[in-house]
């Protein structure tokens, strides 16, 4: 028996006890930006190097860690970027492109991708706050969350100098515009982003734990476009967001997946 006839196996298992709820849940992803689409690369389903399993102990053959493995999707990060901070005439923190002209991202690109919070949005006095634009939009119409984390499974010869913030939200009833979060830890060291390295990983919980998740290229539709925009920057006028579900649900057509063909 193969792995994947394993996988299939103990699908079909779990799913007869799980009450009816779907063994295979359909998620569109799109990119929903003005400009410069080009630049955000699909989601990738993330795969480990290395050659077929030598021992029936090997890591490679362990069930546990395929299924964790396999769950996940790389989001490649957009550009290369090395940014640093310095410290202007009045103390203040600067964040600068420390690629200077040899840069690959124009300032006034950089303005638009990159914004440093300022300090009384930062958890710590310490450890500034940078976000970056990231235009994914996920979208079900079975109920699904999707879990934002930084991507644990590579390595990094020269780690990030800080922590990128997670997330999680229901993609069924806010499918909003991701966002890139990192909380810069030593701000002596630069922040080195390459293009089409792992950026971030995305993975999704569904009713039915072991159902699979089969993501597809979401059609750009007048519906999906006339919700997110009911639910875009909300954050702006009101504070937790999450009590604002039971309304955009209400609002929400019935189906709003449509893969691209």
């Amino acid at each position: 028996m193969s792995w994947d006839d394993y996988f299939a196996d103990e699908r079909e298992d779990e799913a007869s006890g799980a009450r009816g709820k779907k063994r295979t849940v359909t998620v569109g992803w799109t990119v929903r930006t003005p400009k410069a689409e080009a630049i955000w690369l699909p989601p990738q389903p993330f795969s480990r190097e290395g050659g077929k399993p030598t021992h029936a102990k090997s890591v490679q053959a362990c069930p546990a860690a395929i299924d964790f493995d396999r769950r996940h999707f790389v989001i490649p990060c957009p550009v290369d970027l090395t940014l640093r901070f310095q410290k202007g005439p009045n103390g203040q923190l600067q964040l600068v492109d420390d690629d200077g002209d040899q840069s690959a991202v124009r300032p006034s690109g950089l303005r638009d991708l990159v914004v440093l919070h300022p300090p009384h949005e930062w958890r710590s006095p310490d450890k500034p706050l940078i976000q970056m634009v990231a235009p994914y939009v996920f979208v079900a119409d079975d109920p699904c969350y999707v879990v934002q984390s930084p991507p644990y499974l590579h390595y990094f010869p020269t780690p990030r100098p800080g922590l990128q913030i997670g997330g999680r939200f229901p993609v069924h009833t806010w499918p909003r515009p991701f966002s890139w979060g990192f909380e810069w830890y030593d701000i002596s060291k630069p922040l080195v982003l390459k293009r089409g390295e792992p950026w971030f990983y995305v993975h999704f919980e569904t009713e039915n734990p072991s159902a699979r998740v089969r993501l597809v290229e979401q059609e750009r539709t007048e519906e999906l476009d006339t919700y997110i925009s009911s639910i875009l920057d909300v954050s702006n006028y009101v504070n937790r967001t999450y009590s604002l579900f039971s309304e955009a649900q209400r609002l929400r057509p019935e189906k709003l997946v449509k893969p691209k063909t």
